[in-house]
């Protein structure tokens, strides 16, 4: 087989080997690559830890510190400074954010397919789809309102009435059986059941149309100009880890989310995990035929013309600078994935 054609995950196997063999002063240096998550350390990061954890970034060149965020950290601007070489950002709309305010960031790959912003409702209120929701109390927080909300108001006709601040307590929502609490689908549903003792229903916004990507992968234009075959190992590296995350042995960074952020319980982590893949969070939809990460064109530019419409985000904006498609829907760990 001509080697200029060998397959990406095959050649980091290779280096592996062969790095493992040589004498210590031997082996190549590895690239130090900084990334910061945009929150403290959960299983909607597993694939980061996991790559870390396993070697799967090692196999790829890579000496890769994580730099966990938290309520009082700021690591995207750490990236815009220079002072990180990677970031985990939430969502889309971070980046066209970006493009509106010429911040020279952009999204190289988009771990989850679907952003896992729910609705939590009460069971006995039988609450069956997102329509469903108009009459009851809503808690939503202000960011909420800036964002999501704003579509559902355009798309849906929900109104600010209905809306009561969110202060990511869940005991107002237990307390009132006709109303409804935002959340995470990964994570609110299992601290209600907890608190409460009932199972809620879940809307998940994604599965009507909020098609924003989210946990996405962002770096700065000038990396990705001096340095594309650094971008292109850690977004390898990263797509492989989630694979490992969701499909494999996923101890390794499960351990390692446990040791940074103690609150994280094995309950926790187990439950988080079972709803990205019920759910399809992270591997669904394009990423079936491309691999996780996946981007298209047709879809950011879908989600723009969404956010333009509820007055979001400026019409004039040109949203194709917020990201690329040179770094993903490569197929990367595809051989990964279950055959069932």
């Amino acid at each position: 087989m001509n080697p200029a054609i060998l397959p990406r995950e095959l050649i980091a196997g290779l280096v592996a080997v062969v790095m493992a063999i040589l004498p210590a002063g031997a082996q190549t240096a590895l690239d130090k690559v900084s990334f910061g998550t945009n929150w403290v350390a959960e299983a909607e990061h597993g694939g980061f830890f996991q790559a870390l954890a396993d070697g799967t970034y090692r196999n790829y060149g890579l000496d890769v510190t994580i730099v966990p965020g938290g309520p009082n950290d700021n690591n995207r601007m750490l990236l815009i400074a220079g002072k990180l070489d990677f970031f985990m950002s939430a969502n889309t709309l971070m980046s066209f954010d970006a493009v509106a305010n010429n911040v020279p960031v952009v999204t190289v790959a988009a771990i989850f397919q679907k952003d896992p912003q729910v609705f939590l409702t009460h069971p006995d209120s039988k609450i069956a789809k997102l329509e469903d929701l108009k009459p009851l109390t809503l808690f939503v927080s202000k960011e909420g309102i800036s964002s999501y909300f704003q579509w559902l108001k355009s798309e849906y006709g929900f109104s600010e009435e209905k809306v009561r601040p969110y202060t990511f307590n869940p005991q107002p929502f237990i307390a009132d059986k006709q109303s409804a609490m935002q959340g995470y689908v990964t994570s609110e549903p299992f601290a209600v059941e907890k608190a409460a003792g009932f199972k809620p229903g879940i809307i998940l916004l994604a599965d009507y149309g909020f098609n924003t990507y989210s946990t996405l992968i962002e770096t700065r234009r000038e990396i990705i100009d001096k340095k594309p075959d650094l971008v292109q190992r850690f977004v390898d590296a990263s797509i492989v880890g989630w694979y490992n995350y969701l499909y494999g042995d996923n101890a390794p960074a499960n351990a390692m989310i446990k040791k940074l952020n103690p609150e994280m319980t094995d309950e926790l982590l187990a439950y988080s995990l079972s709803k990205m893949k019920e759910y399809g969070i992270v591997d669904s939809g394009d990423t079936q035929r491309d691999g996780i990460g996946a981007m298209t064109d047709a879809r950011a530019a879908s989600f723009f013309e969404k956010m333009v419409r509820a007055g979001v985000v400026r019409a004039d904006i040109d949203f194709r600078k917020a990201y690329t498609l040179r770094f993903v829907n490569k197929g990367v760990g595809l051989d990964r994935r279950p055959k069932n």
